[in-house]
């Protein structure tokens, strides 16, 4: 998460207007009488929202504006499908900013970078997946669980650093080992967090991911023997 200070007024303001321009993309693209039917949905709709505002609160602020924590959008991303979890991203981070907790003039550029880069990653992936028809569970729950949300930390961190750098406020170190090491420091517990909850989602009640074909990945196994 940035300050608004870290960034120059045309970052906030062409951030803003990208960020705004999906967000409305994604409400013109959600059914909302099927939504509204279903109260399940709703449930899930508001507590990924709760969900993703708590797991935000556990952050590392730094003096100079910058601030780490996991995001969790991957997971939200497999439950709800991509409208919604820009919904339930944006709501949560509108709770953040009412808080005081983070910086209105920044949340254009804050919601491309925790909301809008991980859903385009995870929906990417896994709909890549998807092209393939795999029928193992554990390729849903690695593939687009684990290494999405892995991804998506590391899409993250360079898409922020890229608007430091363009602000002026961040020069990049000349190791570049040093910044994959780093990377790989942010992904792991990402990915760990969001494939943990995707795992547990997908066996337990696989009915409320939307994201999962539960017909082809649970199906029983053939067997050759049986003539029946």
């Amino acid at each position: 998460m940035l300050a608004a200070s870290l960034l120059t007024t045309t970052q906030c303001v062409l951030a803003m207007l990208l960020y705004g321009g999906a967000v409305l993309w994604a409400l013109f693209r959600v059914s909302w009488i099927e939504l509204l039917a279903d109260n399940r949905r709703q449930h899930l709709l508001f507590g990924s929202m709760f969900l993703l505002a708590v797991l935000w609160l556990v952050r590392r602020d730094f003096d100079n504006g910058l601030t780490f924590h996991f995001i969790g959008l991957t997971a939200v991303t497999l439950l709800l499908n991509w409208q919604l979890a820009i919904i339930a991203g944006t709501l949560a981070q509108l709770g953040m900013v009412v808080i005081g907790w983070d910086d209105s003039a920044a949340l254009g550029a804050n919601g491309i970078l925790r909301v809008l880069l991980p859903v385009a990653v995870t929906l990417l992936i896994s709909q890549g997946l998807e092209r393939f028809k795999p029928s193992n569970l554990f390729m849903y729950i690695f593939i687009s669980g684990f290494f999405a949300a892995g991804v998506s930390a590391v899409v993250t961190i360079l898409a922020g650093m890229g608007m430091l750098t363009w602000s002026g406020e961040l020069v990049m170190p000349a190791p570049l080992l040093e910044v994959f090491g780093y990377l790989l420091l942010v992904a792991f517990p990402e990915a760990f967090i969001n494939g943990t909850v995707v795992a547990g989602l997908v066996v337990f009640y696989p009915d409320w991911v939307d994201t999962f074909d539960s017909d082809r990945y649970l199906q029983e196994p053939f067997d050759p023997n049986d003539k029946s």
